[in-house]
């Protein structure tokens, strides 16, 4: 038996140790709270959240009600969206409200705008009158925006203060949020003017005015904006926080760089998802009927794209027949093809998220990726045609299917480089639909081009 240094070695560095699960699991088994909350205590509630995604139901269902009022509502924030409202509704309305009453407000949004409706009371009822109000009215800002993401918590200071006001102020204020990064300035009108960062006010004289230690960099973000807008801000200009406004462009809240990572993380995550047709899944917690209703759409289009390349096949029928060397070739001409389209696809789209490929450079980089596809399929050509004459000792079928990988890899790259980009051109989601119509086409090309010239030149 491996002992629990070894153990630890064989994992990941941030990975829950083996025999500290095994430690847990014994103590729900046994229906030790002590033992539990000692096990559990010096837990990040990221580790936590972990460890209940990981269970069953009915093992996770035990662990909670035996965790009882030590519930930390951060676990909560820590949690895949499918899996927070059965954990929410295993928890006790004590429990719940104790849990989510230290969060700040954008957690308990985050939490709550996912839910049903009686759970979403559940939160709502646990909260003081005046944190309420707050959740309620970030609630009111559409799906997605920046009104959502934003915590209503912000350190504010005129900007006429000098540096010892700021910090008296500070040192005076009843209720701080737990983190944060600047104080804003603001005008006699509430609109937010610059940012101080908390090293430069703690290390600046008493008298310096707050506007000469201003950063250099102040981005303001619109409460309607799109979240994806907001993170690829805080990524493009390296912010750490940045105000928020209101259509009058009136300080209502602050962004936080680890809101803007999550969303930032999120959006990569459903990019992935969504080139494999997945996108609607949200945890591994889902249960397979629910998951299999989710990909069954995607799966029936490919389906279709396959019926299509069947009856390009069906079309050649006689020139199989007549050459039955040609039914053991096509695979490779509609895998090379589909495999050059990917590459080009997956660069494409992330390049679309990333706002690396606009209008200005867009003919450049199609232009570029048509040089690679001819150039792999030259390379390609070369060693499958010459392969290909060695097996079936015929030149004549060497130079077709090596023509047809040349035709079907740059026909790939600019499938692949080319749809995502009019998808994007007309509002679609080119990482949701361009899988499908990339592989489509390079099938249906590399099928067309492989049998049309082996009729022409074998037959």
């Amino acid at each position: 038996m491996l002992d629990e240094t070894e153990d630890n070695s064989a994992q990941s560095a941030y990975a829950l140790p083996l025999k500290t699960v095994s430690r847990i699991q014994y103590a729900v088994d046994i229906g030790d709270a002590a033992q539990l909350q000692l096990l559990l205590e010096p837990l990040h509630p990221a580790d936590i959240a972990d460890l209940l995604e990981q269970m069953n139901a009915y093992d996770r269902g035990r662990l909670i009600r035996l965790f009882g009022r030590e519930f930390d509502g951060d676990i909560l924030s820590e949690l895949e969206e499918g899996l927070r409202e059965d954990v929410i509704g295993i928890l006790t309305p004590e429990v719940l409200a104790e849990a989510v009453r230290d969060l700040d407000s954008d957690d308990v949004v985050d939490l709550v705008e996912d839910l049903g409706e009686p759970q979403q009371e559940a939160i709502l009822d646990a909260l003081e009158d005046a944190d309420r109000a707050v959740v309620e009215q970030s609630l009111s800002w559409p799906e997605d925006s920046a009104g959502r993401m934003m915590q209503r918590e912000v350190v504010v200071a005129p900007e006429h203060w000098t540096v010892g006001a700021a910090i008296d102020h500070l040192r005076s204020a009843e209720h701080l949020p737990e983190q944060f990064y600047h104080v804003v300035l603001v005008d006699p009108r509430m609109h937010p003017v610059a940012n101080v960062t908390l090293g430069r006010l703690m290390g600046s004289r008493r008298e310096v005015a707050m506007r000469g230690i201003a950063e250099e960099v102040f981005q303001v973000i619109p409460a309607a904006e799109d979240e994806g807008e907001v993170a690829y801000a805080f990524n493009q200009y390296h912010l750490i926080s940045a105000p928020v406004v209101d259509d009058e462009g009136r300080l209502v809240g602050v962004i936080t760089i680890d809101d803007a990572m999550a969303v930032l993380d999120d959006e990569h995550e459903e990019d992935i998802l969504r080139l494999a047709g997945v996108n609607d899944e949200s945890s591994l917690s889902d249960n397979a009927l629910e998951t299999s209703k989710r990909r069954v759409p995607w799966l029936l289009v490919n389906m279709f794209a396959a019926v299509l390349a069947a009856l390009v096949i069906g079309l050649f029928e006689a020139t199989i027949s007549a050459y039955v060397a040609l039914a053991a070739l096509m695979p490779i001409v509609a895998s090379m093809g589909g495999n050059a389209g990917t590459q080009s696809l997956t660069v494409a789209v992330r390049a679309l998220a990333t706002k690396d490929l606009t209008n200005a450079n867009v003919w450049r980089v199609i232009r570029r990726e048509a040089i690679v596809g001819l150039m792999n399929g030259v390379l390609f050509a070369t060693l499958i045609g010459g392969l290909a004459f060695v097996l079936y000792d015929s030149a004549a079928l060497g130079m077709v299917i090596a023509a047809a990988l040349v035709v079907n890899m740059l026909t790939a790259a600019l499938a692949g480089i080319g749809v995502p980009v009019v998808l994007e051109r007309v509002g679609a989601d080119p990482a949701l639909a361009s899988g499908t119509f990339v592989t489509t086409t390079t099938d249906l090309m590399g099928f067309f081009a492989f049998l049309g010239l082996a009729t022409v030149v074998l037959l």
